[in-house]
């Protein structure tokens, strides 16, 4: 379990994770000895598993987000999971239960982008896709209880 002083580790992170050393041992109340060895003990219990970066990805020539619901045909479910891997456009993806396998978002330049990446999946697989118009929660910690 975490303690306090491991949730604010985390939480101060969370909200900068390019903060140095000595700012997260000064945000935390420890020492820089003190604060290494929680980062240390946290990375080696698998609690934090990487550090990594936010980008905008209208900045980067992506202004289209997608959320794409996948239902494999019959026999094709390895074959899409393969597709959809191999597809850098597609950001994120979770296999779920339900009527659909795959849960996956894309970014992509425009529709016609789109429709290109969604023509390669539609002959081995169902899709449904929403275009996001905005995203009110971003990626957050959840409850540190």
């Amino acid at each position: 379990m975490l303690d306090e002083l491991d949730r604010r580790i985390l939480e101060i992170l969370a909200a900068n994770a390019r903060v140095s050393l000595k700012e997260l041992a000064q945000e935390a109340g420890l020492s820089s000895p003190s604060a290494a060895e929680r980062l240390r003990k946290l990375e080696e219990r698998g609690v934090l598993d990487g550090f990594t970066i936010s980008v905008n990805p209208a900045r980067l020539g992506y202004p289209l987000q997608a959320i794409v619901r996948i239902r494999p045909m019959p026999g094709m479910l390895h074959i899409v999971e393969r597709l959809i891997q191999e597809t850098p456009e597609f950001i994120e993806c979770d296999k779920v239960t339900g009527d659909d396998c795959f849960i996956a978002k894309m970014l992509v330049r425009d529709m016609a982008e789109l429709d290109t990446i969604l023509d390669r999946i539609a002959e081995k697989a169902q899709t449904n896709t929403s275009i996001v118009k905005s995203s009110p929660v971003k990626r957050r910690l959840p409850p540190l209880i």
